[in-house]
């Protein structure tokens, strides 16, 4: 695992830590949220991906620079603390909806591309230039 994944999972962590925040930004989702990125972090496979977040989502890029992959799916939060699975693609069909943190990063887990991680220093493009000459694709 490269720092820049630990560096971008530290600060994930820390900014949804939950639990007693008062801030003018918390929501209803951040302590669901905040559990979701624990759950993720702590699964071995997905903790190699660089993490990155949006609209209470969390993605997963297996290069460390924009413009990031868009393979593996990505988990939300909803506001009656449930989570869905949707991906990869922005457009693709939600793959489902849960109560459980655990199962959502393990339906995830399930859909990865094989191969896949530890994340490769660099962008997409170049993360499929090194794959193509690699023979993987």
């Amino acid at each position: 695992m490269t720092s820049i994944v630990d560096a971008a999972w530290h600060e994930i962590l820390t900014r949804y830590r939950g639990r007693g925040l008062s801030r003018p930004e918390e929501s209803p989702l951040l302590e669901p949220f905040a559990e979701l990125v624990r759950v993720a972090r702590a699964e071995p496979i997905l903790r190699q991906l660089l993490p990155w977040t949006g609209m209470w989502e969390l993605h997963f890029s297996r290069c460390t620079e924009m413009r990031y992959t868009w393979d593996v799916p990505y988990i939300g939060t909803l506001r009656n603390g449930r989570y869905y699975v949707e991906g990869p693609h922005r457009s693709s069909p939600r793959i489902a909806e849960t109560d459980s943190a655990r199962a959502a990063v393990a339906m995830v887990v399930d859909r990865l591309p094989p191969g896949c991680g530890p994340a490769f220093i660099g962008d997409a493009e170049e993360l499929a230039a090194f794959e193509e000459a690699r023979g993987r694709r």
